[in-house]
């Protein structure tokens, strides 16, 4: 039988100084609407290229945002791949 080896807790502020990004502990980078649906991390499109070629960003900033489904990450390999 395994037990629990290890713990770590984190105050919203003992994140925000851990990383300046997670402003109030807010690991997702910001409020996820339908504005910031289109507009994270900017409003371009593609969201996922930066102005440097053939360099993108996947994060919870870019869309669909944050969670565990992995789809930032997805899109922006497949734009990369083209």
């Amino acid at each position: 039988m395994l037990g629990l080896l290890a713990r770590s807790v984190m105050t919203p502020i003992a994140l925000e100084r851990y990383n300046a990004n997670y402003i109030g502990g807010d690991i997702n980078g910001g409020v996820q609407d339908l504005r910031q649906l289109y507009t994270r991390p900017t409003l371009r499109q593609p969201p996922y290229a930066i102005p440097v070629e053939g360099l993108y960003i996947c994060s919870s900033s870019t869309p669909p945002g944050g969670g565990v489904h992995g789809m930032c990450g997805y899109h922006a390999a497949k734009l990369a791949l083209k």
